[in-house]
C-alpha cells in the first residue's frame, strides 16, 4: 500500500540523481548513476527505474510505499502530458512520455517539470529561499537558467516557459547563446561564454597559463580559466570579472522588473566566489533602482545538487494534492500562474 514517502528524480545530460524522502522533505535514501544519454531513452529510463529501486532500498522503503514521484528534466517539455519533447542534451528523445513510462516500470505515479523550475521550488521551500514570498532563482553553470516565485507560487507563464533569465538581453552585439540569439546574458556570463572568450584570446596569443592548464587537463573550461586566475594570470581574472559585470546587468534587470525579496544564486560558477560575484553585485547595485535593491537579498543556494530532485518532490506532492481535491484537474504545477 502507498505510504508517506516520495521520490525525486533529477534527470540531467550526464547524471541521474534519485532521492527518496519523507513528508518533511528529509532525504532517507539516494542513488546517483550516469545518464549515458547516447544509449537512448529506453536504456536511460531503465537506469532511472533501477536507481529508484536502489534509493528506496537505501531508505528502507518498498516501492509500493512511495505515494508519488517527481522528475526534474531539461526542456523543452510538455508538462501537462508528462512528455520530454526534444531536449538538446538528451539525443534521440522526441516526445518521450517519461511520466507514464516510469509509472509502468515502477508502479509509482510520476509528474514532470522543468529542471530550473524544480530547483527554484526546492530552494524556495526547503533551502535558501525559505520565508520569501517573492523570489528569483538563477543557476549559473554551462548555461544560465532560472525560476520565478510570486506570492509563494511558481510563476510558469502562459505556456510553462517562464524563467529563461539567461536570455535577458545585455548587449546589442556579440556572441550568440545556445539558442542562436545575439546579446543574451548566457552568451556573456555562463561557463560556456567564459571558455569561449578564453579560446578567443589564446588564439590571439594570450592566456599562456590557461593554455598550459588546458593542454594538461583538457578540455578548456571556465574552471580552467578560474584556476589560471588563481595562479596569478591577470587576463584570466579579467575574463571572469567581465563575466561578473554582465551577470550583474542581468541581476539588475531582474531586480528592477520583479522587485523580489530574494535572488538565490546556484550552479557551478558560484564556486568562483568574489572573483565573479563581487563585480556582479557591484554592477547589480549600480544599475538597480535604490528602493528595489534595498528590498532584495542576494544569497547562494543551500541544497546544491539536491535542489532539483527535492523540488521535483515538492511539485509532485502539490500536484497530487490538487488532483485529490479536483480529480479531473490537469495542467501545470498547482499555484503556478
Amino acid at each position: 500500500m502507498s505510504g508517506r514517502y516520495y521520490a525525486g528524480v533529477d534527470l540531467g545530460g550526464t547524471k541521474i540523481l534519485v532521492l527518496v524522502a519523507d513528508a518533511e522533505g528529509v532525504t532517507l535514501g539516494s542513488q546517483r548513476v550516469p545518464t549515458l544519454a547516447t544509449e537512448g531513452p529506453e536504456a536511460v529510463i531503465g537506469r532511472i527505474a533501477g536507481a529508484l529501486k536502489a534509493a528506496a532500498a537505501d531508505a528502507g522503503v518498498a516501492l509500493d510505499q512511495i505515494a508519488t514521484g517527481g522528475v526534474s528534466a531539461p526542456g523543452p517539455i510538455d508538462v501537462g502530458a508528462g512528455e520530454i519533447t526534444e531536449p538538446p542534451n538528451l539525443p534521440g528523445w522526441h516526445d518521450v512520455p517519461l511520466a507514464r513510462l516510469l509509472r509502468e516500470r515502477t508502479g509509482v505515479p510520476f509528474t514532470l517539470e522543468n529542471d530550473a523550475n524544480c530547483a527554484c521550488v526546492g530552494e524556495h521551500r526547503l533551502g535558501a529561499g525559505r520565508g520569501f514570498r517573492h523570489l528569483l532563482y538563477v543557476t549559473i553553470s554551462t548555461g544560465i537558467g532560472g525560476g520565478i516565485i510570486v506570492d509563494d507560487r511558481l510563476y510558469a507563464g502562459a505556456s510553462g516557459a517562464a524563467g529563461e533569465v539567461g536570455h535577458i538581453g545585455v548587449a546589442r552585439k556579440g556572441p550568440s547563446c545556445g539558442a542562436g540569439h545575439v546579446g543574451c546574458l548566457e552568451a556573456f556570463a555562463s561557463g560556456t561564454a567564459i571558455a569561449a572568450r578564453a579560446r578567443e584570446l589564446i588564439g590571439e596569443g594570450g592566456l599562456p597559463r590557461t593554455a598550459r592548464l588546458a593542454e594538461h587537463n583538457p578540455p578548456l573550461s571556465a574552471e580552467t580559466v578560474f584556476m589560471a586566475s588563481q595562479q596569478g594570470e591577470a587576463e584570466a581574472y579579467g575574463i571572469i570579472r567581465e563575466a561578473g559585470h554582465y551577470l550583474g546587468m542581468g541581476l539588475a534587470s531582474i531586480v528592477n522588473a520583479f522587485n523580489p525579496q530574494a535572488i538565490v544564486l546556484s550552479g557551478g560558477l558560484t564556486n568562483m566566489g568574489d572573483a565573479l560575484l563581487g563585480p556582479a553585485l557591484e554592477t547589480a547595485r549600480a544599475r538597480s533602482f535604490a528602493q528595489s535593491y534595498a528590498d532584495v537579498r542576494i544569497v547562494e543556494g543551500e541544497l546544491g545538487e539536491r535542489a532539483a530532485a527535492l523540488g521535483a518532490i515538492v511539485v509532485a506532492r502539490s500536484r497530487q494534492a490538487e488532483a485529490d481535491a479536483a480529480p479531473h484537474a490537469t495542467g501545470a504545477f498547482p499555484g503556478s500562474r
